[in-house]
């Protein structure tokens, strides 16, 4: 594990952070529109966040599984932006491949979330530590987008599936993105958390009723908490700032996810709601000739 006792006097802020507990069992995020529910259970940790702009190098996505990027888009709607074939997801593809090199970028979709009132397009922010796949099901997302756009294509012997994340709203906002310094994350960390795409939250015992083929379906990975993970955050992003995270590179001797999280910055009382773009892909370096 990186010593780490340099970068932690880097000022930053204090705040809480929840983790799953490790007696919880079943754990689920039930998806609907505007709303999210996290049968898992949790507890909230207090934690330090560092300030990014203060470290001594940039971050990088293969030592520490994110960095930022400067992109100003050209796009003004952003509700038709969350298209997987929109112009916004044409930005995110030249993006994309200038910040990992890749030899193909390929866009799912993106996501409106917002601090404030939620909607049918707009998701709550995602406010407990957690990548967004599994490696399991990192590696099918993978597979099914590749043979879905590019069937006949030559293939691919490394994949990086990824968020482009952006705020929407000035800065400071109350509810920034934290990510956690790959370094500080054991490599056998993280349990599943079933994705479970509904119309209506279910109530009660339905919540955990059986799922027949849940453990084909797409889950996130949530965490335990750790008192050796790092956490840094960038304060007061523009709508010009990027940041580019890995949920999972194929190739593990590299940085290959990273964990974030949204918190509540409660030591800026002038801070305003947070509106924000998210946006899912997967970059594909070709299989080379022997």
């Amino acid at each position: 594990m990186t010593d780490f006792a340099e970068l932690d006097r880097i000022p930053g802020v204090d705040a809480t952070m929840d983790y799953l507990v490790p007696t919880s069992r079943i754990n689920r995020r039930f998806w609907a529109p505007g709303k999210e529910y996290n049968t898992g259970v949790y507890a909230s940790h207090g934690v330090h966040i560092r300030n990014a702009r203060m470290a001594p190098e940039p971050f990088s996505l293969d030592k520490h599984g994110f960095c930022l990027a400067q992109h100003k888009t050209k796009v003004t709607d952003w509700e038709a932006a969350a298209a997987g074939d929109s112009d916004y997801a044409a930005e995110v593809i030249e993006v994309v491949k200038k910040l990992t090199g890749a030899d193909v970028v390929l866009t799912m979709a993106g996501q409106l979330r917002t601090s404030g009132a939620t909607g049918e397009r707009l998701q709550p922010p995602a406010a407990e530590a957690h990548v967004d796949f599994t490696p399991q099901s990192a590696e099918r997302v993978a597979e099914r987008v590749y043979a879905a756009k590019i069937p006949d294509g030559p293939g691919y012997q490394r994949s990086i599936c990824f968020s482009l994340w952006r705020p929407l709203s000035a800065p400071p906002q109350d509810w920034p993105l934290a990510l956690c310094d790959f370094r500080s994350v054991n490599e056998d960390e993280g349990t599943p958390n079933t994705k479970v795409d509904v119309d209506e939250i279910p109530e009660g015992d339905a919540l955990f009723a059986d799922i027949p083929g849940e453990e084909n379906m797409v889950a996130a990975s949530i965490f335990y908490h750790n008192p050796e993970h790092r956490w840094w955050y960038f304060p007061n992003m523009t709508d010009e700032e990027v940041l580019l995270i890995k949920f999972h590179d194929s190739d593990h001797s590299r940085a290959w996810r990273a964990l974030h999280t949204a918190f509540h910055d409660t030591s800026r009382p002038d801070a305003i709601e947070r509106h924000s773009m998210e946006f899912r892909g997967v970059a594909y370096f070709n299989k080379k000739d022997a």
